[in-house]
Protein backbone atom coordinates (compact mmCIF):
# COMPACT_ATOMS: atom_id res chain seq x y z
CA UNK A 1 0.00 0.00 0.00
CA UNK A 2 1.39 3.74 -0.89
CA UNK A 3 1.89 5.80 1.59
CA UNK A 4 0.57 8.03 -0.32
CA UNK A 5 -2.23 7.59 -1.29
CA UNK A 6 -5.63 7.83 1.17
CA UNK A 7 -5.58 4.42 2.07
CA UNK A 8 -1.71 4.12 3.15
CA UNK A 9 -2.24 7.67 4.57
CA UNK A 10 -5.02 6.49 6.59
CA UNK A 11 -3.46 3.26 7.82
CA UNK A 12 -0.13 5.12 8.80
CA UNK A 13 -2.65 7.61 10.77
CA UNK A 14 -4.21 4.35 12.61
CA UNK A 15 -0.72 2.86 13.55
CA UNK A 16 0.59 6.18 14.80
CA UNK A 17 -2.85 6.15 17.50
CA UNK A 18 -1.90 2.89 18.28
CA UNK A 19 1.49 3.12 18.75
CA UNK A 20 0.68 5.91 21.26
CA UNK A 21 1.24 8.82 19.03
CA UNK A 22 -2.11 10.19 19.07
CA UNK A 23 -1.04 13.70 18.15
CA UNK A 24 1.01 12.83 15.31
CA UNK A 25 -2.33 10.92 14.45
CA UNK A 26 -4.34 13.31 14.78
CA UNK A 27 -2.25 16.03 12.35
CA UNK A 28 -2.40 13.48 9.47
CA UNK A 29 -6.44 13.19 9.91
CA UNK A 30 -7.51 16.19 9.81
CA UNK A 31 -5.34 16.76 6.98
CA UNK A 32 -7.14 13.52 5.36
CA UNK A 33 -10.59 14.70 6.66
CA UNK A 34 -10.18 18.02 4.87
CA UNK A 35 -9.64 16.25 1.39
CA UNK A 36 -11.92 13.56 1.79
CA UNK A 37 -14.94 15.87 4.27
CA UNK A 38 -17.33 13.04 3.33
CA UNK A 39 -15.44 9.80 4.34
CA UNK A 40 -17.18 8.19 6.34
CA UNK A 41 -14.19 6.13 7.42
CA UNK A 42 -11.97 9.15 7.65
CA UNK A 43 -14.42 10.75 9.74
CA UNK A 44 -14.62 7.42 12.54
CA UNK A 45 -10.94 7.54 12.72
CA UNK A 46 -10.38 11.14 13.02
CA UNK A 47 -13.14 10.81 15.79
CA UNK A 48 -11.54 8.09 17.57
CA UNK A 49 -8.29 9.69 18.02
CA UNK A 50 -10.00 12.74 19.25
CA UNK A 51 -11.34 10.72 21.99
CA UNK A 52 -8.34 9.16 23.03
CA UNK A 53 -6.70 12.83 23.57
CA UNK A 54 -9.80 13.68 25.62
CA UNK A 55 -11.15 16.01 23.34
CA UNK A 56 -14.74 14.80 22.99
CA UNK A 57 -16.18 17.76 21.94
CA UNK A 58 -13.76 18.01 18.50
CA UNK A 59 -14.44 14.40 18.64
CA UNK A 60 -18.79 14.63 18.03
CA UNK A 61 -18.87 16.12 14.84
CA UNK A 62 -16.59 13.71 13.37
CA UNK A 63 -18.49 10.77 14.78
CA UNK A 64 -21.98 12.14 13.59
CA UNK A 65 -20.11 12.48 9.95
CA UNK A 66 -19.32 8.97 10.18
CA UNK A 67 -22.74 7.69 11.20
CA UNK A 68 -24.58 9.97 8.44
CA UNK A 69 -25.10 6.88 5.66
CA UNK A 70 -25.97 3.83 7.63
CA UNK A 71 -24.37 1.84 5.10
CA UNK A 72 -20.61 3.76 4.94
CA UNK A 73 -18.60 1.95 7.25
CA UNK A 74 -17.90 -1.53 7.76
CA UNK A 75 -20.03 -3.09 10.95
CA UNK A 76 -17.48 -3.24 13.18
CA UNK A 77 -16.85 0.68 12.47
CA UNK A 78 -20.65 1.00 13.09
CA UNK A 79 -20.39 -0.47 16.28
CA UNK A 80 -17.44 1.75 17.42
CA UNK A 81 -18.80 4.42 15.75
CA UNK A 82 -21.66 4.26 17.97
CA UNK A 83 -20.55 3.49 21.39
CA UNK A 84 -18.28 6.27 20.63
CA UNK A 85 -20.75 8.82 19.96
CA UNK A 86 -22.85 7.61 22.37
CA UNK A 87 -19.90 7.81 25.17
CA UNK A 88 -19.33 11.07 23.91
CA UNK A 89 -22.38 12.64 24.25
CA UNK A 90 -22.60 11.46 28.01
CA UNK A 91 -19.12 12.58 28.83
CA UNK A 92 -20.20 15.75 27.58
CA UNK A 93 -23.42 15.97 30.04
CA UNK A 94 -25.68 15.56 26.43
CA UNK A 95 -27.34 12.34 28.34
CA UNK A 96 -30.54 12.16 26.32
CA UNK A 97 -28.89 12.17 23.02
CA UNK A 98 -26.04 9.56 24.46
CA UNK A 99 -29.28 7.38 25.46
CA UNK A 100 -31.27 7.77 22.08
CA UNK A 101 -27.55 6.83 20.40
CA UNK A 102 -27.14 3.77 22.12
CA UNK A 103 -30.84 2.64 22.25
CA UNK A 104 -30.44 2.85 18.45
CA UNK A 105 -26.69 0.92 18.75
CA UNK A 106 -28.27 -1.67 21.06
CA UNK A 107 -31.10 -2.27 18.88
CA UNK A 108 -28.90 -2.92 16.25
CA UNK A 109 -26.46 -4.92 17.63
CA UNK A 110 -28.73 -6.58 20.46
CA UNK A 111 -25.64 -8.71 20.83
CA UNK A 112 -23.00 -6.21 21.45
CA UNK A 113 -22.37 -5.76 25.80
CA UNK A 114 -20.31 -2.98 25.28
CA UNK A 115 -23.10 -1.13 23.73
CA UNK A 116 -25.59 -2.43 26.67
CA UNK A 117 -23.16 -1.32 29.21
CA UNK A 118 -23.14 2.42 28.13
CA UNK A 119 -26.26 2.32 27.87
CA UNK A 120 -26.84 1.47 31.61
CA UNK A 121 -24.34 3.94 31.95
CA UNK A 122 -26.39 6.68 30.32
CA UNK A 123 -29.44 5.77 31.67
CA UNK A 124 -28.01 6.07 34.91
CA UNK A 125 -27.62 9.56 33.83
CA UNK A 126 -31.01 10.54 33.12
CA UNK A 127 -32.18 8.88 36.28
CA UNK A 128 -33.45 5.55 34.53
CA UNK A 129 -31.82 3.54 37.30
CA UNK A 130 -34.69 0.53 36.90
CA UNK A 131 -33.76 0.49 33.07
CA UNK A 132 -30.01 0.31 33.81
CA UNK A 133 -29.70 -2.19 36.30
CA UNK A 134 -31.88 -4.69 34.52
CA UNK A 135 -29.45 -4.25 31.37
CA UNK A 136 -26.41 -4.54 33.65
CA UNK A 137 -28.09 -7.57 35.74
CA UNK A 138 -29.51 -9.29 32.07
CA UNK A 139 -25.75 -8.64 30.92
CA UNK A 140 -24.49 -10.28 33.74
CA UNK A 141 -26.09 -13.57 33.98
CA UNK A 142 -25.91 -13.37 29.92
CA UNK A 143 -21.77 -12.93 30.27
CA UNK A 144 -20.78 -14.34 33.38
CA UNK A 145 -18.41 -17.20 33.51
CA UNK A 146 -18.55 -17.30 37.29
CA UNK A 147 -20.15 -20.24 38.29
CA UNK A 148 -22.11 -18.28 41.52
CA UNK A 149 -23.46 -15.76 39.15
CA UNK A 150 -24.49 -19.59 36.99
CA UNK A 151 -26.05 -20.76 40.27
CA UNK A 152 -28.28 -17.92 40.78
CA UNK A 153 -28.72 -16.24 37.00
CA UNK A 154 -32.64 -17.25 37.23
CA UNK A 155 -33.07 -16.08 40.32
CA UNK A 156 -30.95 -12.91 39.22
CA UNK A 157 -32.77 -12.34 35.50
CA UNK A 158 -36.17 -12.66 37.94
CA UNK A 159 -35.29 -9.87 40.26
CA UNK A 160 -33.63 -7.78 37.10
CA UNK A 161 -37.33 -7.72 35.81
CA UNK A 162 -38.24 -6.20 38.95
CA UNK A 163 -35.96 -4.20 41.75
CA UNK A 164 -38.45 -3.71 43.95
CA UNK A 165 -39.90 -7.42 44.50
CA UNK A 166 -39.18 -8.60 48.01
CA UNK A 167 -40.58 -12.16 47.82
Amino acid sequence: MNAHTRDGRLATAIALREQGAPDRAREQLLALTTEFPEDAEVAYQTAWVHDVLGLEAEAAPFYERALRDPTSLTETDRRGALLGLGSTYRVLGRYARAVETLRGGVAEFPDDGALRTFLAMALFNTEEHHEAMTLLLNLVTTTSRDPYVQRYGPAIDHYARDLNETA
